[in-house]
């Protein structure tokens, strides 16, 4: 049987486009006729796949977690009640609504109809299936347990979209403050102080030291705001540029993660990142060494690559994974105790999975101390620039209502 894309339209007007598996297209017909569908085109899969592969490289969109997650449960699903693995993911793809993912499991389908496995099928996509991805999924089908990998997958890609939207929710509120921040300075700077200007050169007189000295750096903000704009943009460019390089970028790990309060969050997040995704790893089968060699790429902090690597070659060495952990000196102490604790007993898969839910938590505890100190340390900064524009305004009347008492 081949699959084919129909386009139709049902007895109220609305479109309907799809994909359905058949011998003929027109057995396609026949059915969207029984199904009370006009039918408008019916296309072989493979031929619309290779008119649009052009414009969908141009326009991929990488799907998210969240889609991720309900593809493998579906699929898992499928698979566990006896449906074959192209039908499965045929029937799956026609929910999807990021096309590109669409698309990319219709070619995954008919790869695997002409006779490759699903897990080399889908590494020829790396922007879709990454390498967790892939590794186990060859491990599923290695050992024969296919549907409780996909299972896992989805419970590990539904951890990790619940800890993006934890993370985009915490940011939130310091991005609406900094728009604050500047809406307040640029309603001062282009609206009340020109006015009080204006009323200064009427009044006449000698202003106050400090009132001076604002107006004066107010002056050569506004007068040479293009060419410090011009010099922001040049530092910033220079600065990315220097973070580009193998040195720059290094150092630059190593200030993020000295940074206060900040260092310790990305420490947290990538602690539990990586004890979910090695347990998930290893309870589907695969090595520990290839275990570290994936995670170490989940990372864009270069000290602590340098660290999963560093272990990784330890434990090549003959060391044990506790061992080589803690010679990484990253990692902290307790978690190589914990995985000592689970190398001993036996139980590492489920150890880490413990170790990741301990430093989610710690980390939602660094997010609520962050918040905590980032709302009165705000207050303090806003309030601080309102009064010093306050002050400097009102300093020339207060001068003025002494001059006349």
């Amino acid at each position: 049987m081949d699959s084919f894309v129909y386009t139709a339209y049902d007895l109220s007007g609305a479109e309907k486009k799809g994909l359905k598996r058949g011998t003929s297209e027109q057995e396609i017909y026949a059915w969207l006729h029984r199904h009370s569908l006009i039918p408008v085109e019916v296309k072989p899969a493979g031929s619309v796949i290779q008119l649009r592969s052009h414009s969908i490289s141009k326009t991929f969109k990488r799907p998210k977690s969240a889609d991720m997650a309900a593809f493998c449960w579906q699929l898992a699903t499928m698979i566990e009640g006896g449906v074959l693995i192209t039908e499965a993911i045929e029937t799956v793809a026609e929910d999807i609504e990021n096309h590109s993912f669409r698309h990319t499991l219709i070619e995954v389908c008919e790869q695997i109809k002409r006779g490759e496995s699903f897990s080399s099928s889908i590494s020829q996509y790396p922007k879709v299936f990454d390498r967790l991805f892939c590794s186990m999924i060859l491990a599923g089908e290695t050992s024969g347990s296919l549907p409780t990998i996909l299972d896992r997958l989805g419970n590990y890609f539904d951890a990790r979209d619940k800890f993006k939207r934890k993370l985009k929710n915490a940011l939130l509120y310091p991005v609406f403050v900094l728009i604050f921040v500047f809406v307040v300075l640029t309603v001062m700077m282009t609206l009340i102080i020109p006015r009080f200007r204006t009323i200064f050169a009427q009044i006449g007189g000698d202003l106050p030291a400090f009132t001076k000295g604002f107006i004066k750096v107010y002056d050569i903000l506004m007068l040479n705001g293009l060419y410090l704009g011009v010099l922001c943009v040049f530092l910033a460019a220079l600065f990315i540029g220097f973070c580009r390089t193998q040195t720059g970028h290094m150092k630059l790990s190593n200030f993020t993660l000295k940074t206060p309060l900040f260092g310790r969050l990305i420490l947290q997040a990538f602690i539990s990142t990586f004890c979910k995704t090695v347990a998930t790893l290893m309870s589907a089968g695969v090595s520990i060494i290839e275990s570290f060699d994936i995670a170490s790429e989940m990372t864009n902090n270069d000290v602590i690559r340098d660290a999963v690597i560093h272990s990784k070659d330890r434990i090549i060495e003959g060391s044990s994974i506790s061992l080589g952990m803690a010679a990484s000196g990253v990692f902290p102490n307790m978690v190589s105790k914990m995985v000592d604790v689970g190398e001993k007993s036996g139980s590492l898969p489920k150890v880490l999975d413990k170790a990741s839910s301990y430093y989610e938590n710690k980390m939602d505890s660094t997010i609520t101390t962050l918040l905590g100190l980032l709302g009165p340390t705000v207050i303090v900064f806003v309030g601080g620039i309102v009064l010093i524009v306050v002050v400097a305004l009102y300093l020339p009347i207060f001068s003025m209502s002494n001059m006349t008492t």
